[in-house]
């Protein structure tokens, strides 16, 4: 019995971190590829996958798809995900979650900075400007929405997560997380303002960071320990 609890308990400390040295690795080893150029012609290839042929300007589909793909980036927006960073911070203060509020806070701060630094480093140019179907400006790689979308929408998920003893639901905020990290970075590409490479390094380096912060809060304590015992706080001065 104890070694089976042992087991368990090692599993639940080793695939954190696991994942975490996969994310990094996988940023790592796309980096080396931009630096060293072979991504280039991947890049090249699927941004003209994109295009209608012949024509670099426009982008592949009906205007509404066009239309929809603009939606959708704008939900790794800066504007949108500190919306989403000060809402879910304001209501993890409300339910007394104040280190996983604190957390979520540094968490988006952090990463921003990160990414920031990251292009700094890089200086990668953006595709040619023929390509772009929305205004984009700055460095390419990474994607700052495709790694800013993952570090917010997947450290949320993932605090959250910490707040619930369902699996079912913990899966499903989380699925949901990466589905709408995905969808900003794909729309990037899309859109003409990113090569893959920088979305999917985005998408790396913002796992890597949301796996960082989770395990942080597992460190601490975080989450359902303070939960219950606000939980059996709200109720003894219900009681009263």
């Amino acid at each position: 019995m104890r070694q089976a609890l042992w087991r368990a308990q090692e599993t639940r400390w080793l695939a954190p971190i696991l994942a975490l040295g996969l994310a990094v690795s996988g940023f790592l080893k796309i980096a080396d590829e931009v630096l060293e150029g072979e991504a280039h012609a991947w890049d090249s290839r699927i941004l003209a996958w994109c295009r209608v042929a012949g024509q670099p300007d426009l982008p592949w589909g009906p205007l509404w798809f066009q239309e929809g793909m603009r939606d959708l980036t704008a939900l790794g927006s800066p504007a949108v995900l500190a919306f989403a960073v000060l809402a879910a911070w304001g209501g993890l203060m409300l339910a007394r979650q104040r280190g996983l509020a604190w957390l979520a806070l540094g968490s988006a701060v952090g990463g921003q900075g990160l990414a920031l630094a990251l292009k700094a480093v890089f200086s990668r140019d953006r595709p040619d400007a023929v390509f772009h179907a929305t205004v984009a400006a700055g460095h390419s790689f990474p994607s700052s929405h495709a790694m800013m979308s993952a570090v917010v929408f997947l450290t949320l998920a993932a605090l959250l997560a910490r707040l619930t003893p369902r699996t079912r639901l913990r899966l499903y905020v989380m699925g949901v997380a990466a589905v709408l990290s995905g969808a900003v970075g794909v729309s990037r590409v899309y859109l003409g303002v990113h090569w893959a490479s920088d979305v999917a390094a985005g998408w790396a380096g913002g796992a890597a960071w949301a796996l960082l912060c989770w395990q942080a809060a597992h460190w601490l304590g975080l989450g359902r320990e303070d939960s219950g015992h606000s939980s059996g706080q709200d109720s003894r001065q219900e009681t009263r």
